[in-house]
């Protein structure tokens, strides 16, 4: 695989080691099982697959190559270049301004715009139309399109299937900066819709089954459709595609449930000119790391710890997979823990940062024993804040270094 010129400070000596150890013994990445990190009276368990993607790593090196290649140029970015806070205010740092915000909200004023000056395209991709809008201001964008290819793959997908005369059903979280890109995308070529989860797959269902009346279609699924969507004609002929980092689970529930729901109205006989066969457009990092997480929380624990940007979709998938079984912090950085007796961490069900005390001291642990740490990391978080999260915790247990036994 390609590597990445990435800055320095992102990388980590320790967990560069760790995975070259595994890249060397399991070539074929069939080895799932985590890595242990023996400190003593604490043990860190890392996840098989965790840490920057290979369209992150591109977007990386393509921003920081910019900003070498052209001082004194004016740079922007359209949104976030990645959902990670570090990497964002890095970049802020090096003079590169946002235009707009995760929603799609206006930062700067996108008429002070000019030909002179470099927009990057995030890894999320862009929309049709915003691509429109800046090749009509003469800002050339293909060399500095850091657009993932994996979400690329997803626009490939929709518009092969649209060629076929399907309508493309997106799952996705409707507001995320790929979703909407992908929306776009899709919709220049045929009728699209967003769902965002199972909930609203049978509601869909209840549209293609004849069981909900259509008139109430625009309105249930309002600002998520494109325009003219008729749910009558438009859902007759389906495919599914989603935003990559989705759960892979749901994506694939969805898809099942729908494909039974056109079963049940035109026949087995008949499906293939019903529901469009798209195959799994999650991209190979989001199903490695959710699988090597799961094979993580097989390991006897006592919590978890995992480290990303608190709106990285991807990640928000490795905390819900790791609150089902174990104490579970979801951290930004390692500053976030506090002390021995104190975390910050983000809590998704109030979507806001709360203080959780005695966090090293959960039930079960006796203390006579180590304490045993699961670690994982979203694809946007780099793996230097992973070891700062470790040295970070070691801190805590008196004559804790890592032991030679550590794999």
């Amino acid at each position: 695989m390609k590597t990445f010129d990435i800055p320095e400070f992102y990388r980590s000596p320790l967990i560069a080691g760790v995975k070259q150890r595994r890249r060397e013994s399991d070539r074929m990445k069939k080895d799932f099982t985590p890595t242990l990190l023996n400190f003593g009276p604490v043990r860190f368990y890392l996840a098989r697959h965790f840490g920057f993607c290979y369209g992150v790593e591109n977007a990386i090196e393509i921003a920081f190559r910019t900003v070498a290649e052209n001082p004194g140029k004016r740079i922007f970015l359209l949104s976030e270049m990645i959902h990670n806070p570090q990497v964002n205010a890095d970049l802020q740092a090096h003079g590169i301004s946002f235009l707009m915000d995760t929603q799609g909200k206006s930062l700067l004023p996108m008429d002070s715009l000019t030909a002179e000056d470099i927009v990057l395209i995030p890894a999320f991709g862009a929309t049709i139309e915003m691509e429109h809008y800046l090749r009509n201001k003469g800002i050339v964008t293909e060399k500095y399109n850091t657009t993932c290819p994996f979400v690329e793959k997803v626009w490939n997908r929709a518009e092969a299937i649209a060629e076929k005369g399907f309508t493309v059903i997106v799952h996705g979280k409707p507001r995320h900066e790929e979703t909407r890109a992908t929306f776009s995308h899709s919709a220049v070529h045929t009728p699209t819709l967003v769902v965002k989860n199972m909930e609203e797959a049978v509601i869909v269902g209840e549209y293609i089954k004849g069981k909900l009346p259509v008139q109430q279609f625009p309105g249930e699924f309002f600002g998520r459709h494109s325009t003219g969507f008729d749910a009558a004609i438009h859902l007759q002929k389906i495919g599914v595609v989603n935003q990559t980092t989705m759960m892979a689970e749901d994506t694939q529930a969805i898809a099942d449930y729908l494909k039974q729901c056109m079963i049940e109205k035109y026949g087995e006989e008949n499906i293939t000119g019903h529901f469009a066969d798209t195959r799994d457009t999650l991209c190979y990092a989001t199903n490695d790391n959710q699988t090597s997480v799961k094979a993580l929380l097989e390991t006897p624990a006592h919590l978890a710890i995992i480290v990303g940007g608190y709106n990285s979709s991807n990640t928000s998938h490795l905390v819900e997979l790791c609150e089902q079984k174990l104490p579970s912090y979801f951290i930004s950085s390692a500053d976030k823990i506090v002390s021995a007796e104190k975390i910050l961490h983000f809590d998704m069900h109030i979507h806001a940062e709360k203080e959780t005390e005695n966090y090293l001291n959960p039930s079960g642990y006796n203390h006579e024993e180590p304490l045993n740490i699961l670690i994982t990391s979203g694809a946007s978080c780099p793996d230097a804040l992973v070891e700062k999260v470790i040295y970070r915790l070691a801190e805590f247990f008196p004559g804790a270094a890592l032991k030679s036994d550590a794999e």
